[in-house]
């Protein structure tokens, strides 16, 4: 099979191609030529106004209710999901019923993606059912096939737990993944504890309970010498915390949510419950942080935090609704309408390079001869999102209707091509 990259701007800062418009031949899976001008029969041709071409994508947090949801969404929605949104790679958390806690459920995951154009690579749990209570079988979820551990949208709240964890994933070089969130705290609140949450006569969930779970966390790395990585990451005072766990020499890294940078809690006074997400949308003193956060380095990557959740569970009142919304599709015109100013090789590589050097992944090369990873994308495109660009079998999504600033074409991945 051959597909052809027509005008196609390569975005690949360590490449001497960096910058230069080409056309690219991929033959069976393989970047066979790169060069001003290639013709090349029975090709599958992609091109557009502003072809943009980088290495392919990676998520590193998102929901695909399979086992147990399916019908929020199943591996093979959330991948379509994934390959709309430029993704050629995406971490999935271990929420499901069952939890992926056991080598069986790694398996389960592997063998019904294994061939796809989005390489699925599950999280495995730290704990025994997502309790909390006693660790999962670690080593052999690794050995499977796991890429990182988390109890995902259940950060663990046990030190003693999390302790063990962090010690245990040295062995292989492993990563613990936390949401930030001392459920203790935060557990009753509906959004950002502050002026919104008064005047709203709503429940809030306080900053604090962020900072106080990353601080012990960050002690806990500290203590073993291991590595921990924050996602969800929402306030100001979060990122001062981990920007001088950096300065220490400890191995921590975190990512942010595209809608952390883009919607504050000043958003909820519709009562729109596709806002209510954890952690909550907070001040815009702190998305302000979180954007220069992203500008200077601190935040190392970005995460979807793709949540499906079926209508009954959104359209009810503000209090009873649940969590999240999806966000693969939407991504990247999320990043580029909340930051036009960041460039293309520092949005690249926080959606691609950045989240496979955290999680041991190989680089990925543009270049001759190179297996093909790659993402199209047109980055100054702008649209309504609507239903069309919707792959998910859900719909808990704010940005239906609004304009949006940059898209994904295609991904080209595992001698497969999924054009959006």
């Amino acid at each position: 099979m051959h597909i052809l990259l027509k005008s196609a701007r390569i975005v690949a800062p360590l490449s001497p191609l960096h910058g230069q418009i080409q056309d690219i031949l991929i033959t069976d899976g393989v970047i066979a030529d790169i060069s001003d001008s290639i013709t090349a029969k029975d090709a599958q041709v992609i091109q557009g106004d502003n072809l943009h071409v980088s290495a392919g994508w990676m998520d590193v947090f998102a929901h695909f209710c399979d086992p147990g949801q399916e019908y929020k969404e199943d591996l093979g929605s959330g991948t379509e999901a994934a390959a709309k949104g430029g993704f050629t790679a995406v971490m999935i958390v271990p929420n499901t019923q069952p939890a992926l806690h056991t080598k069986t459920q790694i398996e389960y995951v592997l063998s019904k993606t294994r061939y796809g154009a989005v390489n699925v690579l599950p999280i495995g749990a730290i704990s025994k059912n997502l309790e909390g209570a006693s660790l999962a079988e670690m080593y052999e979820m690794r050995q499977t096939g796991a890429l990182a551990f988390s109890d995902g949208l259940k950060p663990v709240q046990s030190s003693g737990i999390l302790l063990k964890a962090l010690q245990y994933v040295k062995a292989f070089s492993g990563t613990i993944i936390q949401i930030p969130d001392d459920t203790s705290i935060s557990g009753h609140g509906l959004m950002h504890e502050g002026i919104y949450s008064t005047q709203l006569g709503m429940p809030g969930k306080p900053a604090i309970a962020e900072e106080i779970m990353l601080r012990r966390d960050i002690e806990l790395a500290k203590y073993t010498d291991s590595s921990i990585h924050f996602t969800g990451v929402s306030t100001r005072q979060s990122i001062e915390l981990i920007a001088a766990a950096k300065a220490q020499g400890l191995k921590v890294t975190c990512s942010v949510t595209p809608y952390h940078l883009l919607f504050t809690e000043a958003d909820l006074m519709t009562y729109d419950s596709f806002l209510k997400v954890n952690p909550p949308l907070r001040s815009q003193d702190d998305v302000d942080a979180l954007r220069d956060a992203v500008r200077s380095g601190t935040v190392d990557c970005i995460a979807t935090h793709h949540q499906p959740q079926d209508w009954d569970a959104k359209q009810v009142e503000f209090e009873y609704a649940k969590h999240g919304m999806i966000g693969l599709e939407s991504c990247f015109g999320a990043l580029r309408t909340a930051m036009p100013d960041l460039s293309l090789e520092r949005l690249t590589e926080l959606l691609g390079a950045a989240p496979r050097h955290i999680f041991g992944l190989p680089a990925i090369t543009l270049e001759k001869g190179a297996p093909a990873n790659l993402t199209c994308f047109e980055p100054d495109a702008e649209y309504t999102f609507s239903d069309k660009d919707i792959a998910s079998k859900s719909r808990n999504t704010p940005f239906l209707g609004k304009t949006l600033k940059g898209r994904a074409i295609a991904v080209i991945n595992n001698k497969q091509v999924h054009r959006s």
